[in-house]
């Protein structure tokens, strides 16, 4: 398989990190966004959206969307699952998953912080309200979804496709300066998943095409 992604792209982060947590080995190829790959030809009959990640499966479909690209790779491989064994915690970690690349990511996307500041000409404490205010309050509730589910994890006590999404929009929260000084559980959560092999070796200044300094 092969993976066209971006190194701090959150959603690429997200199917690293399941690629990772199964122990699935893939080619990468680089789709540099600040230079606007995305928007070539070429990648366009790959990713009509002009987005990342795609991955080109073994048999050569192209996957867009990391969530759907983690539920393919939880149908085709398994062993080890990244989601809990009961319907209930499967219905669980997906909604987490969904709340956080739905409702929280795309309002943080760097697309979007363009438009406001080139655009809509909010200024820098503009578009901090603003990331506070959407996708902060997308993860506040993250918080509460996680406090009445979590284990050590999202949902029980390994690691799932919400962990998966977590860890990421928390890296770009932290970029960002969006205020997470109230989600104690997730903190503690993200400190956990760091700190396994799968997680490091998914991070974003661990690709080969990451800028680093």
């Amino acid at each position: 398989m092969k993976l066209f992604g971006y190194w701090r792209s959150s959603a690429t982060y997200r199917v690293r990190i399941a690629l990772a947590l199964k122990g699935i080995d893939y080619d990468y190829e680089p789709v540099n966004l600040l230079k606007g790959e995305q928007k070539s030809a070429a990648y366009l009959s790959k990713n009509p959206n002009g987005l990342v990640p795609t991955l080109i499966t073994d048999d050569g479909a192209a996957l867009n969307q990391s969530l759907s690209i983690m539920e393919y790779l939880e149908e085709t491989f398994p062993d080890p699952s990244i989601l809990p064994r009961d319907p209930v915690g499967r219905a669980q970690a997906r909604a987490i998953a969904a709340t956080i690349a739905c409702e929280a990511q795309p309002l943080m996307n760097l697309r979007i912080q363009k438009y406001l500041k080139e655009e809509a000409s909010f200024d820098d404490n503009a578009v901090k309200d603003w990331l506070n205010r959407w996708p902060g309050s997308a993860m506040a509730a993250v918080e509460k979804m996680a406090a009445e589910k979590a284990g050590a994890f999202c949902v029980g006590d390994a690691p799932t496709m919400a962990d998966a999404c977590l860890v990421p929009q928390w890296f770009g929260a932290l970029r960002f300066g969006v205020d997470l000084s109230g989600l104690t559980r997730l903190n503690e959560i993200y400190e956990r998943c760091i700190a396994l092999p799968a997680f490091e070796k998914a991070h974003p200044l661990n690709q080969p095409d990451a800028v680093k300094g």
